[in-house]
């Protein structure tokens, strides 16, 4: 049975890239790409659904070796006939601005939260600071919040209310009557490569290789490209060729030279029958004479 090795992603994460460099290097192992949710990536890990994951940060690094890629930024999403909406898509939005309105953060929220039970120091006291106001009933009873972060923003495209998320989360479940804008002095949500500390295989090394840009020759584990490897048989076919051409130059050569020396026989032939009839032809005439 083929060899598989699995990595896990959240929302909004793209292996695609580093996904086809491993089919490239690899392509007697094949990748598994599976996605799963930011509070579940470290259990898919935890049970071996996935031998490495691109998950959300932080995570318990007694249990999980990690290497941070990026950090997000928040974007604030409002409906379109918003009065936020006429800013320019780079104008940045004030936590100020959002006094009045109702916040709606998905019961899946990384950025006040965390990600599932792993919860940051900075988000737990940035939770204090979420802006806007909580979603209430007339009794101001809180209302459930959304389970995801697409179902935030199917609230917000009723015009319900506005919603905080990661950028990649926003352009992921994106609706055309929903705009987003960046959040001034808003959290980030890091993104990072999390494996298990115990299981870090050749296979772990290959993928940290190519996500850190390590090139097939600088890799510390068995991978290959296709490319490198047609390259080398590109190379010792030409050199096969070369070889080929000269050797048919050189039969070439041999048999224009024996050519030549078969016509050059030819005419020294030639010229002997020239040379031979001669004094035949004198003899003749010389009987014609005495006669």
């Amino acid at each position: 049975m083929p060899e598989t090795f699995r990595l896990a992603y959240v929302p909004g994460a793209t292996p695609g890239k580093w996904a086809r460099v491993w089919r490239d290097r690899l392509p007697d192992v094949a990748l598994e790409l599976v996605q799963v949710d930011a509070a579940d990536a470290l259990a898919a890990l935890r049970d071996g659904r996935a031998d490495i994951a691109i998950a959300r940060l932080p995570v318990d690094t007694d249990v999980f070796s990690r290497i941070p890629l990026y950090e997000e930024a928040a974007v604030v999403c409002v409906h379109r006939e918003h009065l936020l909406a006429a800013l320019e898509p780079e104008e940045a939005v004030a936590p100020a601005d959002l006094a009045e309105e109702t916040v709606w953060l998905p019961q899946d929220d990384v950025l006040y939260q965390g990600p599932g039970d792993q919860v940051p120091e900075a988000a737990r006291t940035a939770a204090a600071a979420v802006p806007g106001r909580e979603p209430v009933d007339p009794d101001g009873v809180p209302l459930e919040r959304p389970a995801t972060a697409a179902d935030a923003l199917a609230v917000v495209g009723a015009a319900a209310g506005i919603t905080v998320l990661p950028m990649s989360l926003a352009r992921l479940h994106h609706r055309k009557d929903v705009v987003y804008r960046p959040l001034d002095g808003g959290p980030t949500a890091p993104v990072g490569l999390v494996w298990p500390i115990d299981r870090t295989t050749d296979l772990v090394e290959e993928m940290i290789g190519i996500v850190r840009g390590r090139t097939v020759n600088s890799s510390r584990g068995r991978g290959r490209s296709r490319s490198s490897g047609d390259a080398d048989a590109a190379r010792a076919g030409a050199s096969a060729s070369a070889r080929d051409r000269g050797a048919a130059r050189g039969g070439r050569r041999g048999d224009r030279s024996s050519s030549g020396n078969a016509r050059g026989h030819g005419r020294g032939t030639a010229r002997g029958r020239k040379s031979g009839s001669s004094p035949n032809r004198s003899s003749r005439n010389r009987r014609r004479k005495e006669d």
